[in-house]
C-alpha cells in the first residue's frame, strides 16, 4: 500500500478532496491560497476552476456543479465557472472560515466553522431547503466526518482536540444525538484531519504533523497506518471507477525542506479495499 504521487505540486494546503463521479476526476482545494483544482486520472490532465474566498468544504449536487462553503459563512454554487451565492454570510461567522462538508444520505450538508479567540467553533447543518442551523457549538477546529455504511451513525473531527466523535444520526432529520468518544489520537502523533469511511465500516483518518493515514476498525481500535513523505497529512477520499482507490491531500509544499520531500503534493494508492461514494448534496437553489 506504498502511496504514489498523482500531482506533485506544493500546495499550501490541499484539502477536502472529492471524487467526481460523473466526470471521472478528482477536487480538491489549496484553502489559504483560494483556489480550487481538479485532476484527470485517465489522461494526467490537472487544472485550477478557482480562484477567489478561500473554500474550506465543498459538496457535490445532483446536477454536478459544486457547492463552496467559504469564509464569513459564505456558501455558493459554482458551475461551469459561473458563481450564484445561496448565503452571502453568517454575520457571526465574518471572522472565520468553513472547515470541511459532507453530504449526508437525503443531501443535507454539514459544515464546520473555525473557533477565533472571540468565538467557538460551531457545526451547521443546511437542509435541502435551504435553511441553515446550528447544530453543534463549542468547537475548536471541525473536521473529517463520515457515515457508517448502515447510515446510522455519524463520525465527526474535532482537530485541535485530537478526538474523533461518533453520533447517532437521524436519517429522517438529520438530528445528531448520543455524542461518544470513538478515538483519542496520542500527543507525540499528531492530530486527526480529514476522514472517510470504506464499505468494511472502517474509518481512514489523515494525520496532521503526524505523517501516517490511519485505519481503524468499528471498535476504534487502529488496524494499520501508511507513512508519506510528508508531515501534515491532511484528508482522504476513495475514488475512481470502482471505488478502489485512496486520494490523500497534503500540506506544507512551501516548506518541503522541513515538511518532507512530498509535502503539498495529491497521492494515490490502491488498499485491496473499496469505499463507498460520497452522497450528492440537493440544496435547492
Amino acid at each position: 500500500m506504498k502511496p504514489n504521487i498523482l500531482v506533485d505540486a506544493p500546495h499550501h494546503n490541499a484539502e477536502v478532496p472529492l471524487w467526481h463521479e460523473r466526470e471521472g476526476c478528482l477536487y480538491w482545494t489549496d484553502i489559504p491560497q483560494g483556489q480550487v483544482f481538479r485532476h484527470y486520472p485517465h489522461n494526467n490532465k490537472t487544472e485550477q476552476i478557482y480562484s477567489g474566498e478561500p473554500v474550506g468544504g465543498m459538496t457535490i449536487q445532483t446536477d454536478g456543479s459544486l457547492l463552496l462553503f467559504k469564509t464569513k459563512g459564505t456558501i455558493q454554487r459554482w458551475h461551469k465557472g459561473n458563481i450564484t451565492t445561496l448565503i452571502a454570510e453568517i454575520p457571526a461567522e465574518r471572522n472565520t472560515r468553513f472547515n470541511d462538508a459532507i453530504a449526508d444520505p437525503q443531501g443535507r450538508v454539514f459544515s464546520g466553522t473555525v473557533a477565533t479567540p472571540k468565538r467557538s467553533g460551531h457545526l451547521y447543518r443546511l437542509d435541502c431547503d435551504g435553511s441553515l442551523h446550528q447544530i453543534l457549538d463549542g468547537l475548536i477546529m471541525p473536521n473529517g466526518m463520515g457515515f457508517t455504511p448502515d447510515r446510522q451513525q455519524f463520525y465527526f473531527t474535532d482537530s485541535e482536540r485530537r478526538i474523533i466523535y461518533r453520533f447517532k444520526y437521524d436519517r429522517a432529520t438529520g438530528k445528531l444525538s448520543n455524542r461518544r468518544i470513538f478515538v483519542v489520537t496520542p500527543t507525540d502523533e499528531g492530530v486527526p484531519d480529514g476522514l472517510t469511511v470504506d464499505a468494511e465500516g472502517y474509518v481512514w483518518s489523515a494525520r496532521w504533523n503526524g505523517g501516517h493515514l490511519f485505519r481503524y476498525n468499528p471498535q476504534g481500535q487502529e488496524v494499520g497506518r501508511i507513512a508519506f513523505p510528508a508531515r501534515k497529512i491532511s484528508s482522504v477520499i476513495f475514488g475512481g471507477d470502482n471505488c478502489d482507490r485512496v486520494y490523500v491531500t497534503t500540506a506544507g509544499g512551501d516548506y518541503r525542506t522541513q515538511e518532507g520531500s512530498g509535502a503539498g503534493a495529491i497521492f494515490q494508492l490502491q488498499p485491496g479495499v473499496r469505499g463507498v461514494p460520497e452522497f450528492p448534496s440537493r440544496i435547492l437553489l
